[in-house]
């Protein structure tokens, strides 16, 4: 599939810009999953300024999607309509600032962790065990291994649609299990972790206590997408899946992990239409055995390829 290109209005309306605009950009490389069709267009800014100008200064009409390292993502087949905002080398700096860890909203996860971990700083090795940068992470309210973003975030900045820079304290996100209330239009850019002084060997030990329960339980070398259902109140949502006799089901070259049955992976080939099939498959039958409907944890974005 291929959108109209607007590239030629954008860089006329936009002479100072700062970042790369790119028409009819293939995405499914930049997704675990290795799916889904083009962005419109695809903008990588240069840093928070750049964003700031384009921002201020698009079509009131355009719409703007943001995706980060695309570790909890579905993008699909048809691809998504309008400008698509990706944070690459200028949102990846990460600062050790006494007992605090600045991190950009492109920065992975798991880096920050080991920047706080080489600076004897504890606190934050529970991000190791999320897939993903920071930027989703903070979306989210990500989680894992006893911590979740809402533990040590102090603040974080943000761009807004018209262009606006924000900063956000942690009581301002809004913070819940696997989500925040901040508005979805604002694009977060940058990240206050507070850490703590802490043994360096402890600190260590435990990372690695993260990597090894990670690769002895999931499907990391995989195409994978992270969990993909919330966990319900009181409940595992690999348990239920699992109850409802998901564990290795296959849709298409789509197929519910044999290792941990809340990941899907894509076995090769497989289509983001075969794989949110399968996921919706597994709600129908999660409902049908226990009654209770799962949520969507990994993010499904863009139109169907028929539509």
């Amino acid at each position: 599939m291929s959108f109209p290109d607007l590239v030629p209005g954008l860089t006329s309306a936009l002479p100072d810009l700062r970042g790369r605009l790119v028409a009819n950009a293939p995405l499914a490389a930049f997704t675990w999953f290795r799916v889904g069709g083009p962005a419109q267009v695809l903008f990588e800014p240069a840093d928070e300024a750049g964003l700031s100008y384009a921002m201020a200064r698009l079509p009131a009409d355009l719409p703007v999607t943001v995706i980060g390292l695309g570790s909890n993502l579905i993008i699909r087949d048809g691809g998504i309509p309008g400008l698509v905002v990706r944070l690459g080398k200028g949102f990846s700096d990460i600062a050790v600032e006494g007992t605090q860890i600045r991190a950009g909203a492109g920065a992975p996860d798991v880096k920050v962790a080991r920047t706080a971990a080489d600076a004897g700083l504890k606190g934050l090795a529970f991000l190791r065990g999320i897939p993903g940068a920071i930027g989703g992470a903070l979306r989210m309210n990500g989680g894992a291994y006893g911590g979740e973003v809402k533990d040590a975030l102090v603040s974080c900045r943000a761009v807004g649609r018209d262009g606006t820079v924000h900063e956000l304290t942690n009581a301002q996100m809004g913070f819940t299990y696997r989500h925040c209330d901040a508005p979805e239009d604002l694009i977060f850019t940058q990240a206050l972790f507070q850490a703590e002084p802490g043994d360096a060997a402890e600190i260590a030990a435990e990372m690695e206590r993260i990597t090894s329960s990670r690769e002895a339980t999931q499907p990391i070398k995989s195409r994978t997408g992270g969990s993909t259902f919330k966990n319900p109140d009181g409940q595992k949502a690999w348990q239920l899946v699992d109850k409802a006799g998901c564990r290795g089901f296959t849709l298409g070259n789509a197929q519910v992990s044999e290792m941990h049955t809340n990941f899907l992976i894509n076995l090769g080939g497989a289509t983001a239409a075969d794989i949110e099939a399968l996921g919706e498959e597994v709600r129908r039958r999660v409902r049908e055995t226990s009654g209770i409907s799962l949520e969507w944890e990994i993010k499904r974005i863009g139109i169907p390829l028929s539509a």
